[in-house]
C-alpha cells in the first residue's frame, strides 16, 4: 500500500488537540495497516521523525433507521508520538 491509502487522515477534534504541545497527533488509519506501516507512512508524508506509534480500533455502533438495524464502520485510529522538536504543521 502507498502512504496516501494507509494514512487516511489526521484528526482534528478538541480532545486530541491536548496532545500536540506534547508532539502527539491521532491519525484515522486503514484497518489492515500495523505499525510499521503507518510509522514509515508518517514519515514519508509529513517529513518528520516518529518516535512511538499507539494503535486501538473504535467499534462501530448499532443505529436504526425505521424498522431497519444497521452498523457504523468500526474504525481504526493511532496515536502518533513525534521525536523531540518535530511537528506537524496544521492549517
Amino acid at each position: 500500500m502507498i502512504p496516501q491509502d494507509i494514512i487516511k487522515s489526521l484528526i482534528k477534534t478538541e480532545k486530541s488537540t491536548v496532545y500536540e504541545p506534547e508532539g502527539k497527533y491521532l491519525f484515522l488509519v486503514h484497518n489492515a495497516a500495523n505499525k510499521l506501516e503507518i510509522k514509515h507512512a508518517v514519515e514519508e508524508i509529513y517529513k518528520v521523525k516518529v518516535k512511538n506509534v499507539n494503535t486501538f480500533i473504535s467499534m462501530g455502533k448499532l443505529k436504526r433507521v425505521r424498522y431497519q438495524l444497521g452498523r457504523t464502520p468500526d474504525l481504526k485510529k493511532a496515536i502518533v508520538t513525534l521525536k523531540e522538536g518535530q511537528k506537524i504543521e496544521t492549517a
